[in-house]
């Protein structure tokens, strides 16, 4: 899991909630692969990557998203620094195609995908057939394929985590019959909302909530807001 911080209060920001979502992320069933706290104006963005080898579904990160909302208002009274004085904007979603496989979890977890990664220095294109403790079986790839046509395979070839590059994957529009992503969430056209992170208001909207004020401060301006009587 990494960790960075563009924030006033540096990396022991990022530090701290990361000491303070790990157990939490984890006793949920999922893995924190990324965390990242920036200030915005007079406020703190914090975005957190979770997955799952059964992968992540809207329902799964708003669940997240709001035990992490939990423990934020509840820590954020014992912290004397920016981030606790601070509102924030919590951000939680899952990868996107763009991250890296750097470790055996990514890489079970785009079984099925063509990736690219490097050996010895060499570029090399396969799908991913299989992943154990030891290493990583890839269906190599002929290259010379022209733009929108699908690659053809022209052998396994078992590669050692110690001579395997980062790994990354392959955008395809014209995938090989017989490859599907079982731990796709969803089927069909992509929708290019999909990507982007779920925010405490997405939560609130699954819970058929009606907020005027999202921002989460320590001393639970959000929820007085719940409670404003109608005129």
């Amino acid at each position: 899991m990494s960790t960075s911080s563009g924030s006033r209060s540096g990396p022991v920001a990022a530090q701290r909630l990361s000491a303070w979502f790990t157990p939490v992320v984890v006793a949920a069933g999922y893995d924190l692969e990324d965390l990242d706290v920036r200030a915005a104006g007079n406020r703190f963005v914090v975005r957190v990557v979770v997955d799952r080898d059964s992968g992540v579904s809207l329902d799964d990160v708003a669940e997240v998203s709001r035990a992490l909302s939990d423990v934020l208002d509840t820590h954020a009274d014992t912290a004397d620094d920016d981030l606790g004085r601070s509102p924030y904007v919590l951000e939680v979603t899952s990868p996107g195609v763009d991250r890296p496989l750097t470790v055996p979890r990514h890489w079970r977890r785009n079984v099925g995908r063509l990736v690219t990664t490097t050996v010895g220095g060499a570029e090399l294109v396969g799908r991913v057939v299989s992943v154990d403790e030891d290493a990583v079986t890839l269906a190599v790839e002929k290259g010379g394929a022209k733009k929108g046509q699908v690659r053809k395979a022209v052998g396994n070839r078992a590669l050692t985590w110690a001579e395997l590059g980062e790994g990354r994957v392959q955008v395809e529009f014209n995938r090989p019959a017989g490859h599907r992503d079982e731990h796709l969430v969803h089927e069909g056209p992509a929708d290019e909302d999909d990507d982007q992170p779920l925010t405490a208001d997405d939560v609130d909207e699954l819970d058929d909530e009606h907020d005027d004020e999202h921002d989460h401060e320590h001393h639970g301006a959000a929820d007085a807001a719940q409670d404003q009587e109608k005129q």
